[in-house]
């Protein structure tokens, strides 16, 4: 189970800037919290505390919190109203779906003038035939109970009833701790009888195990033991539930086991897939890598003296996460443990090495000393040679001159060429053509071996 820790109260403070002393309100749901502790002691100025769906059994080390106005504690295995006489500003507890059968702790609550709004829906005590009229006339100050208001007329006919109501509690309050009694008796006996089945399932499984090859059982390991978890946890989820403080914890602790398991899982298969970070080569070369992702700028050609590199940090990020480290053949930049590793293309003195860091960008400016410094040679050009090569350059230029192509027009009628265009050729009819052909020739003169007759009619 959780503790509540200052490490976990500081965690849920981030609001506050994990400041513990000034804190007025803080949620702690669903942590698995089985005692109240600390919280009293560091957080004095608490307003509203949040503490449900947790395990917590009983009410405790909450006196100090002289401010507290609201407290949740639904959902937790509380069986008895008690230690809160000393919140002297409550105004609204919520105790739904606890265990709480003794109605008559109720009493306890007198004390607390300011509390105006009571919640305890989902408690056994909500099943007495007077429950409301005894917890109406015990809490003069109430204003609401359950979610519902109380009215003045109600409040005087549970004033009247208060005495039969009183011993109505009572009597159901015993008849309750029977049966709460009667169901830890069976939930024993039966936790029994589960043990003995499990021990007798083991020791069948035990004698079959001798009797299988070693070999197979490292195979199948895995698997049995899956099947074996399985197999438990439909016994449980089975096995009728009482509706008992102690079901709830049995509950949470399965949930818990399992949740640890996957988590055992996933961290081996983090293990398995994470890859080691190899910074060199096996014959000493250093990699080069960019783990961080940030921009940077290697020059080597401005400067004959210096290679500088520029590292795009972070603008906000605090110097103390970087780490520059020199060395003759490479520089390695660490900025909050990601490495930025360059290999450098000549051999550095280290000793005349400078790191610098922009106030306003925030860019990290590495200037690395060359060992021997470059010297550059510029050779000068002879005007007259240049010159002379451009002019011969000229001279033996070739200029090709093409003659123009000039475009022709082609018709898709054969005849004469001509140069009208006869637009009526389009849609002539060929046989209208071939008669026009022959009246042309007959005026030009007559064709040999034709016999003009008379009695034809000419042709139009």
């Amino acid at each position: 189970m959780v503790r509540i820790t200052l490490e976990l109260i500081r965690k849920r403070s981030e609001h506050n800037e994990g400041e513990i002393s000034t804190l007025e309100e803080i949620a702690l749901h669903q942590e698995n919290i089985d005692k109240i502790e600390v919280i009293g002691r560091h957080c004095r100025d608490l307003k509203i505390l949040l503490l449900q769906h947790n395990l917590i059994s009983k009410i405790e080390n909450l006196n100090m919190l002289k401010k507290l106005e609201y407290l949740n504690l639904a959902i937790n295995n509380i069986e008895v109203i008690e230690n809160l006489e000393g919140l002297e500003s409550l105004k609204k507890l919520d105790l739904t779906i606890n265990f709480i059968g003794n109605l008559q702790s109720v009493k306890k609550l007198r004390c607390n003038e300011n509390l105006e709004q009571l919640i305890l829906m989902g408690n056994p005590c909500t099943d007495y035939e007077y429950y409301r009229e005894y917890v109406v006339a015990t809490l003069p100050q109430l204003r609401e109970l359950d979610m519902k208001e109380i009215e003045r007329s109600e409040r005087i006919k549970a004033l009247q009833v208060y005495a039969r109501a009183r011993d109505d509690v009572i009597e159901a309050y015993r008849c309750y701790e029977k049966s709460r009694l009667a169901r830890q008796a069976r939930r024993r006996r039966d936790a029994t009888l589960e043990i003995t089945e499990i021990n007798e399932t083991d020791t069948t499984e035990e004698n079959k195990e001798k009797n299988r090859e070693n070999t197979k059982e490292e195979q199948n390991g895995n698997a049995n033991t899956e099947q074996d978890d399985e197999s438990e946890d439909d016994r449980f989820w089975k096995q009728p539930s009482y509706h008992t403080p102690e079901d709830r914890i049995a509950i949470a602790e399965r949930f818990a086991r399992k949740q640890e398991k996957k988590n055992r899982a996933s961290d081996k298969k983090a293990d398995l897939s994470k890859r080691e970070l190899k910074l060199f080569a096996p014959d000493g070369r250093p990699y080069n890598m960019n783990q961080p992702k940030v921009p940077f700028k290697l020059n080597d050609e401005d400067d004959p003296n210096f290679v500088i590199l520029e590292v795009a940090v972070y603008r906000h990020l605090d110097t103390s996460y970087i780490d520059v480290d020199v060395n003759p053949t490479y520089v390695r930049v660490t900025i909050k443990g990601k490495i930025l590793q360059l290999t450098i293309p000549c051999e550095i003195s280290v000793e005349k090495s400078k790191v610098q860091r922009n106030t306003t960008t925030g860019s990290l400016v590495i200037t690395m000393a060359r060992l021997t410094p470059c010297v550059t040679i510029i050779a000068k050009k002879d005007e007259s040679t240049t010159t002379r090569k451009k002019l011969g350059k000229r001279e033996s230029k070739v200029i090709t001159i093409r003659p123009p192509v000039t475009s022709r027009r082609a018709f898709l009628e054969i005849g004469p060429p001509s140069d009208i265009l006869d637009l009526l050729k389009i849609t002539e009819d060929p046989a209208k053509r071939g008669q026009r052909n022959v009246l042309a020739r007959g005026k030009e003169g007559t064709v040999e071996g034709f016999e003009d007759n008379p009695d034809v009619p000419a042709l139009e």
